[in-house]
């Protein structure tokens, strides 16, 4: 016990419906060594009964270990949150804070996305702030879009493109002008991996397994598929937060502004940031520690969809003839669906045994049958950090995991006999 009283003591704040669970199995594994002396997740999600999204996952036996603990909260009250950096009985300050709130789904409005994403947020950091926290990461999901020449460093500016992501970006601004809080900012590329039931990835090789099942190919609107879409597996967001943490509590927030620091520039409506408290102004550029964080497959569009329908044993293929406006992609989107919506529901009865519950769907809406383009560079999170990616490549080892995974848990359909 006296060399588990060396290690940090940590929160995690949201993201069980995204890469929390994977953050935990780091911190407190079921097999092997823990990295923290005491570690407390705090969301809005119930564990005892599970949601969907917690069926029988990993959670509930780590929650059960020693100097581990859930905290359903809401995260939109001050000092409700405020209560929960307050340490258990005995134990030290929490030191290291890692922020995975936020909105993911992109067909909530703007006022969600303002208070589950920005308000959420501020409302964590100024505490976190006040609690003088050695280490403050805040995960970035890939809310923005590239431009289609090479990948883009921390230092090229990248743009937010709908409503969701715009604030999402305003977020990063307001951490970034919030004194004293040792921030360090760690944008992802799009997440995949086990237990990873959110975004793009999951919902595409859901998807590309109806069509394996139909023994049909899987068409998409965007040839001939040259954008890319960086992927990162689970694990390594997990490392890499962890190593984010480390990294700050060696230099603190000025010294790591000097190496790692970067302007986060304006890219709202300067009529609404007015409206919302605390955000900066628009002429201000609030500089953070930023570190990207994909990994080495430079996985496009083309790439990635023939890979993944490869290993259900179909092909990627190309609509022609189509008109690739949004407003032709609204005419759409059900027309999309209807060719394999319901075959998924038949794959879930048709299982042995039948996959009752599951967080998984196949329904593609207008944000995951849109263009996408996201391209980073992860050198810098290699060479200043020193992280070394566990995954680096995303394919049909990678992907079999996954699926191996979701069996296992109950929440994909077993149809092999």
């Amino acid at each position: 016990m006296s060399g588990d009283a060396q290690k940090p003591s940590v929160i995690i704040f949201g993201g069980l419906n995204t890469c929390s669970r994977a953050l935990a199995s780091l911190f407190v594994p079921l097999e092997g060594e823990r990295l923290v002396s005491h570690l407390r997740i705090v969301d809005k999600f119930s564990v005892s009964p599970p949601t969907t999204c917690l069926y029988r996952s990993r959670i509930p036996k780590i929650l059960a270990e020693p100097d581990v603990e859930y905290r359903q909260t809401n995260l939109t009250v001050p000092s409700a949150v405020a209560s929960t950096f307050d340490p258990p009985a005995g134990k030290a300050p929490y030191s290291y804070v890692f922020d995975l709130t936020g909105e993911v789904n992109h067909d909530r409005g703007e006022v969600i996305a303002i208070k589950m994403t920005f308000t959420v947020a501020r409302i964590i950091a100024l505490e976190a702030a006040k609690r003088n926290v050695k280490a403050y990461v805040r995960l970035q999901q890939p809310m923005y879009e590239s431009s289609d020449k090479g990948t883009h460093d921390e230092k090229e500016d990248v743009k937010p493109i709908r409503p969701l992501d715009v604030w999402w970006h305003e977020t990063l601004r307001m951490l970034a002008s919030i004194d004293g809080l040792n921030l360090v900012i760690l944008r992802c590329g799009f997440v995949y991996g086990p237990y990873v039931e959110f975004g793009l990835y999951a919902l595409v090789i859901t998807v590309a397994s109806v069509y394996g099942y139909m023994k049909k190919p899987m068409k998409t609107i965007w040839g001939p598929g040259k954008e890319p879409v960086h992927t990162v597996h689970v694990e390594d967001v997990a490392g890499a937060l962890f190593a984010c943490a480390e990294w700050m509590r060696l230099h603190g927030r000025q010294e790591a502004n000097s190496i790692a620091g970067e302007k986060i520039p304006f890219h709202n409506d300067k009529s609404k940031v007015k409206e919302v408290e605390g955000t900066c102004s628009p002429d201000d550029q609030p500089i953070a520690p930023i570190f990207n964080l994909v990994d080495d497959s430079d996985t496009t569009l083309a790439k990635g969809g023939s890979m993944i329908t490869e290993y259900f044993g179909t092909t990627f293929e190309f609509y022609s003839n189509f008109e690739t406006t949004l407003a032709k992609l609204d005419d759409l989107v059900e027309e999309i669906n209807e060719h394999h919506v319901g075959t998924w529901t038949e794959m879930l009865q048709s299982s042995n045994p039948p996959t009752l519950h599951t967080p998984l769907n196949a329904y593609m809406d207008k944000y995951a049958l849109s263009r996408h383009k996201l391209a980073y560079n992860n050198g810098r999170i290699k060479n200043v950090v020193g992280y070394q990616l566990k995954r680096p490549l995303f394919n049909h080892e990678t992907l079999k995991e996954v699926v191996e995974k979701w069996k296992e848990e109950g929440t994909w359909p077993r149809l092999d006999g």
